[in-house]
């Protein structure tokens, strides 16, 4: 297939993906609203404020952006002020969250600002980019989304290594067909609350270059 052809036909799917992700969306926003504000005020009752975990992650591009989650970790430190690791900040609210996925759902709002996609690479941390190699770096060619080929083939029981490799092959097979079978085995992983976390670890750890991890974030 000649080159310029395929770039046009990866541009209108990518237009297509992105009405579609903003239309869903909308309709996700709408129909869940009355979990979102309940979650959000059972947060704030129980863990205070704020209710949403903002951070810098990097997008399509190596574009950075603010991520949106549900809060889940208290702000609890030891008597030096520094944070107790995540493991012991992570609340029983806050697995729930996690188990189930809610607390992904302010990310409909990063899908309509367009900095997200339903269907993606998981968003990771500014600090990463130097730590990449150069088909690492290959999964800042589409959008990040909500869940990926790597949610549905392990999630957080993978190995950074394994992860970067999954998440290039979506980078090169990504379709509609393929989105909307992510999106149904999602829901099945979800149901069954597979690879939540790492074992040992209250998510996963950090990312530090190629056989080389230490601490852990949200």
């Amino acid at each position: 297939m000649p080159v310029a052809f395929r770039k046009c036909r990866q541009q209108r799917s990518s237009v297509l993906k992105n009405i579609i992700d903003r239309s869903l969306a909308v309709v996700g926003l709408l129909v869940l609203s009355p979990i979102i504000m309940a979650l959000a005020c059972l947060i704030r009752v129980r863990l205070g404020k704020p209710v949403l975990f903002r951070q810098i992650r990097i997008g399509l591009g190596e574009k950075p952006f603010t991520f949106l989650k549900f809060r889940t970790m208290t702000n609890a430190r030891d008597s030096h002020g520094v944070l107790l690791p995540d493991k012991q900040r992570l609340t029983v609210l806050g697995r729930f969250l996690r188990a189930s996925s809610l607390d992904e759902l302010p990310q409909l709002w990063n899908i309509l600002a367009g900095d997200m996609s339903l269907v993606g690479p998981r968003p990771l941390l500014p600090e990463y980019l130097p730590r990449y190699n150069a088909q690492q770096c290959r999964r800042h060619e589409v959008k990040p989304g909500i869940t990926g080929w790597v949610q549905v083939n392990g999630r957080n029981a993978l190995t950074w290594e394994e992860k970067f490799d999954l998440d290039v092959w979506y980078v090169d097979h990504c379709s509609l067909w393929l989105d909307i079978k992510i999106l149904l085995l999602t829901l099945l992983k979800v149901l069954q609350r597979d690879g939540i976390s790492q074992q040992g670890h209250a998510t996963m750890p950090e990312f530090t270059g190629t056989g080389s991890i230490t601490k852990q974030h949200e």
